[in-house]
């Protein structure tokens, strides 16, 4: 049997998780699928290391078991990652899916996360390019689903459900997105109940708050990451308190009950003062739009791979900084969401991690997979690997060959690398 996996968590960085896993397919499967299943097809009946090696040769689909990683010491850092000979690709790279058809749910059931909902994914990737954004680096370019096959795939979901769940990581940015909110508001569409994904807030209008809360929608979510102007420069997040707060506005005012916004804490770069202007902004945000339910939800920043900045380690402030929000932010009787800090570590883990990772992962496994299994398997793996620091907080050198350094995203080191430089300038 070949044991093989996909996705966005194995395509960002399929290092720690290499020793359990034949394949992993790099990028969208809409094409990479099909190419891997040809490929097996030609060679289902032959032996196992003939399999492996013929696979390989398909883009975007990565043999592990065909590299070897050297270290400069157990605990030390890559020094080269190398094809075992000369048949073997030196590189894989991500595919990417380029049509203007998207996926949509295949199967609609009460067991799934979302409940009876029909998802329709209206664009893949963002073209914002927030610089620690693994939605939009990884997954780029931007692209958007036509109207011609979005309504057909909307009429045929809305026969089987009456909840309709439109996808995406900027949703409102299609270029047609009015249309398809226009299309919505017929009449025939009155008993559905809408839900969108994370929306662009310069893009809450009072229409789309109108719409939206007459398709049995309370609430609106939006990603600002931080009330400070000089922090979301940094970030290349472009958008500035006004428009943050016109958007609770519209947001009431089209008569939704609530927003929700999504932040973060440990950004590069961030002061104890960017956090205080979070909370400025909220409390503003507060008295602007009167009786809407606010919350806060908020995590801690985590290097991602293909990213500008995925050389910067977790802010050991973070932890701190969030309990100062959630102190602060309780005396203005604003809700607030935290996302673990000690979880998110467990995430930065897993995001920067290398095939050294294998024991320490199995260890957890048999441990109960809890924090604790984490710590437990770091002590008793001492010396063997590096520690924890190495890869969670250490900020690792831009000339540091990376655990995914033979996997090519959508862009090059290059390129991260002067995005990086242009966050930095903004300090």
């Amino acid at each position: 049997a070949i044991i093989f996996g996909g996705g966005p968590v194995l395509t960002a960085n399929p290092e720690p998780f290499a020793a359990f896993f034949d394949v992993i397919l790099l990028g969208d499967g809409e094409n990479l699928i099909a190419d891997f299943i040809n490929a097996y097809q030609e060679v289902r009946n032959a032996d196992r290391p003939i399999k492996l090696r013929h696979l390989a040769q398909v883009p975007g689909v990565y043999v592990p078991s065909l590299y070897t990683v050297n270290y400069d010491s157990p605990e030390g850092e890559i020094t080269a990652i190398l094809p075992i000979d000369n048949n073997v690709p030196t590189f894989v790279s991500k595919q990417t899916y380029r049509s203007n058809t998207l996926s949509a749910s295949t199967v609609v059931t009460k067991q799934a996360a979302w409940e009876n909902i029909y998802m329709v994914e209206v664009v893949r990737s963002c073209p914002e390019m927030c610089r620690f954004c693994l939605a939009s680096y990884l997954t780029l370019p931007f692209r958007t689903a036509s109207l011609e096959s979005l309504i057909p795939a909307i009429e045929k979901g809305l026969k089987v459900t009456d909840r309709l769940g439109l996808l995406g990581a900027s949703v409102s940015q299609h270029p047609e997105f009015e249309t398809l909110l226009d299309y919505l508001f017929q009449p025939k569409f009155e008993g559905v109940r809408l839900s969108i994904a994370s929306v662009r807030t310069n893009t809450v209008t009072e229409k789309l708050a109108r719409i939206l809360s007459q398709r049995d929608t309370k609430s609106i979510t939006i990603a600002v990451e931080s009330g400070s102007d000089r922090l979301r420069e940094i970030i290349n997040k472009k958008l500035a308190n006004d428009e943050i707060i016109q958007a609770a506005i519209n947001a009431k005012a089209g008569g939704l009950k609530g927003i929700k916004l999504y932040g973060m804490v440990g950004i590069p770069g961030e002061e104890t003062e960017d956090i205080a202007a979070t909370v400025e902004m909220l409390i503003a945000l507060k008295k602007a739009a009167s009786g809407l339910r606010i919350s806060f939800g908020c995590s801690t920043f985590v290097p991602k791979s293909h990213t500008p900045f995925q050389w910067f380690g977790v802010n050991k402030m973070a932890e701190k900084r969030l309990k100062y929000l959630e102190k602060q932010l309780g005396k203005q009787g604003i809700e607030f969401r935290p996302e673990s800090y000690n979880w998110s570590v467990i995430q930065a883990l897993l995001s920067r991690g290398d095939r050294r990772l294998t024991s320490l992962l199995e260890l957890t496994r048999g441990y109960g997979d809890s924090l604790g299994s984490y710590k437990r398997a770091f002590k008793e793996l001492k010396g063997q690997i590096p520690p924890l620091d190495y890869y969670v907080h250490q900020q690792w050198r831009l000339e540091q060959v990376l655990p995914w350094s033979h996997l090519h995203g959508p862009l090059s080191s290059n390129v991260l690398v002067k995005h990086l430089e242009q966050s930095q300038t903004k300090r």
